[in-house]
């Protein structure tokens, strides 16, 4: 039996590909899913999502905007955003450092001769929570840095109760960490990031 019989309430521009519009321009639509380095434009959007997930639980934002408009110029290269169709659901930033444990100047200063990788914040948009997506984008930015010449390692403070989430993630407690912000203290967390000539010369970094 013809397809056009089959389906008599098709008129046949219905049955066209959706590859191959009338006309046959190609239709411009936007990657389902998408990881990619953040930059200074992306700043608002970052912000909005920051703003809402810590303020409710802290009080405060980790960096406010002026904050994360400075790391996206100095270091975008060490942050990663995942969209979904073209919106940003959850992202990551990061800067270097250059001593083996965080001090208070590590919440402001990027150090571009240090070979540890300061996450400074991990945010995930309130419509898309408890679905992984914080795991998944730490994995996915943990690969990132291994393409990375000077990262050695990740570095990161958390409140105890994040503990057990960074732990799945590879992190290891160092303890106490020297910073804090008003009256929170925070666990300092490492992950080594190994590989890096291996990583370069097979993943098309």
């Amino acid at each position: 039996m013809p397809a056009l019989s089959a389906l008599p309430f098709l008129k046949p521009a219905q049955l066209r590909s959706p590859r191959s519009p009338p006309g046959g321009q190609r239709r411009h639509t936007l990657p389902a899913s998408e990881f990619r380095c953040l930059g200074p434009g992306d700043a608002a959007s970052v912000f909005e999502i920051e703003r809402e997930a810590f303020i409710s639980v802290s009080g405060d934002c980790p960096l406010h905007l002026d904050e994360i408009r400075h790391f996206l110029n100095l270091c975008p290269e060490l942050s990663l955003g995942w969209f979904e169709e073209g919106r940003l659901v959850a992202f990551i930033i990061g800067s270097l450092w250059d001593q083996e444990r965080l001090s208070q100047a590590a919440l402001t200063l990027h150090k571009p001769q240090g070979s540890a990788v300061h996450i400074h914040v991990l945010a995930v948009h309130r419509t898309v929570r408890q679905q992984g997506k914080g795991s998944i984008l730490m994995w996915r930015y943990l690969q990132h840095l291994r393409c990375l010449p000077c990262a050695r390692r990740a570095l990161l403070m958390c409140q105890p109760f994040l503990v057990p989430f960074y732990q799945k993630c590879g992190f290891q407690a160092l303890g106490p960490c020297q910073v804090t912000v008003g009256d929170m203290a925070f666990v300092e967390m490492q992950h080594a990031v190994r590989g890096h000539a291996f990583m370069r010369r097979n993943s098309g970094c």
